[in-house]
């Protein structure tokens, strides 16, 4: 079995090659492009998005219901109705943009992707708190979390 070497982080005056920055390159594109996307295209106005296929089978909101809609608003600047929409997701928002942030200056500087949001105890954490506001989302009290 071979080993590859592995590189020694860069001195902080050096810069990555642009090479090593296509992942968070690719990733802010397409984030870029569906933004732009659902801005000019109202998924308010039925015939413009496929609906949610969990809701449609079983007449319950998954935890991304609203994330189309949520996009919207906040695309014409609109936060209050954005929140609306779906509150989880518009809170986890500067979670999703600091993890991005962070991925990107690593890589930048050669170094991997270490967090204390990728520890077991947050993961599933985490999956608590998605697996209780998708249900209680659904029920008669929750429907303030309801898109």
């Amino acid at each position: 079995m071979t080993r590859v070497p592995v590189q020694p982080p860069r001195p902080s005056g050096e810069r990555a090659p642009l090479r090593a920055l296509r992942p968070q390159l690719l990733v802010a594109a397409v984030v870029a492009a569906g933004a732009v996307v659902v801005a000019f295209r109202d998924p308010n106005e039925p015939g413009h998005y496929p609906g949610c296929p969990f809701l449609a089978m079983t007449g319950y909101y998954c935890p991304g219901c609203g994330a189309t809609r949520l996009v919207h608003a906040l695309t014409h600047g609109d936060a209050g109705t954005a929140f609306g929409f779906n509150p989880l997701l518009f809170l986890l928002l500067p979670v999703f943009a600091y993890m991005y942030l962070r991925w990107t200056y690593l890589a930048s500087r050669g170094l991997p992707m270490r967090s204390l949001l990728f520890r077991p105890v947050i993961a599933y954490g985490f999956v608590g708190v998605l697996a209780v506001y998708w249900i209680v989302r659904n029920l008669p009290f929750g429907h303030a979390l309801a898109p």
